[in-house]
C-alpha cells in the first residue's frame, strides 16, 4: 500500500510542478475574490472585522473546490482510472494519495494568501497565530477529505464535473460554518471560546477520514 501511495503522490506532485495548472487556477481565483471584496467593501471606511472570517473561508473553500475537482482529472482524461484501481496494492492508497496532494495544494495556497487577506483588509495579525494556523489546516483537511471522497465517486460517472459541486457544496457547508466561527473567536471578531468549534471541526475531519475506510471498495466497484 505504501509503495502505491508514494507513487501516486509523487506522480501528482511532479505533474503539478511541471504544469502548475492547479496552483495558478487556485491563486488566480483567490486573488480575484480578494480584490473583489476589497474594492466592494472599503476596509478604511467600513468595519470589516465581523465579516472578515466569512470572506476568508469562502474564498479558500471555493478555491479548494478547484483543487479537489482536478484530483482525478489526469486519470480520467488519459483513461487511466481502471489501471490505477487494478494496480497492485490496496485501493485505499488511491484515496490517501489524492487526499495528501489536495491537502498540500490547499494548505500551500492558504499559507500564501492569508497574509494578503490581512494586509488588503487592514486586519491586525492575531496574537494566537498558531491556533489560526491549526484552523487553516483543519479546515483544509475537512474540505479536501469530503472533496476527495466525492471526487472518486464523480470520476466514475459521465457527468462528474456537474455531479461533484452538487455533492460537495452541502457537505462543505459544515466545514465553512465551524471554521468561520472558530476563526471569528480567534480574531476577536465574535464572542466565545474558539475551542468548542475547533473540537467540532476535528470531529468532522475524523468522520470524513474514516468514512472512506468503509466505502472505498464500493466506490471503486461502481
Amino acid at each position: 500500500m505504501l509503495r502505491k501511495y508514494g507513487s501516486i503522490v509523487r506522480k501528482d506532485l511532479l505533474i503539478e510542478l511541471r504544469s502548475k495548472d492547479t496552483w495558478v487556477t487556485m491563486a488566480a481565483f483567490t486573488l480575484m475574490v480578494v480584490f473583489l471584496f476589497a474594492f466592494a467593501v472599503d476596509p478604511y471606511r467600513v468595519r470589516v472585522g465581523p465579516v472578515f472570517p466569512g470572506i476568508l473561508w469562502l474564498s479558500f473553500l471555493f478555491a479548494g473546490m478547484l483543487a479537489v475537482g482536478r484530483g482525478f482529472e489526469h486519470e480520467v482524461q488519459s483513461d487511466a482510472m481502471v489501471g490505477l484501481v487494478m494496480a497492485p496494492g490496496d485501493r485505499l492508497a488511491i484515496f490517501a494519495a489524492k487526499l495528501t496532494t489536495g491537502f498540500v495544494f490547499m494548505v500551500g495556497m492558504e499559507a500564501i494568501m492569508t497574509p494578503v487577506f490581512f494586509a488588503l483588509f487592514n486586519q491586525p495579525w492575531p496574537d494566537d497565530w498558531p491556533l489560526l494556523g491549526l484552523l487553516l489546516a483543519l479546515g483544509a483537511l475537512g474540505f479536501v477529505g469530503v472533496g476527495t471522497l466525492f471526487g472518486a465517486i464523480a470520476a466514475n460517472t459521465r457527468a462528474g464535473n456537474v455531479l461533484l459541486p452538487v455533492l460537495l457544496v452541502p457537505f462543505g457547508v459544515p466545514v465553512l460554518i465551524l471554521a468561520v466561527e472558530a476563526t471569528a473567536a480567534v480574531l476577536h471578531a465574535g464572542p466565545g471560546n474558539p475551542w468548542p468549534w475547533v473540537h467540532a471541526l476535528m470531529a468532522y475531519d475524523l468522520l470524513f477520514l474514516g468514512l472512506p475506510l468503509i466505502l472505498y471498495e464500493y466506490v471503486w466497484e461502481v
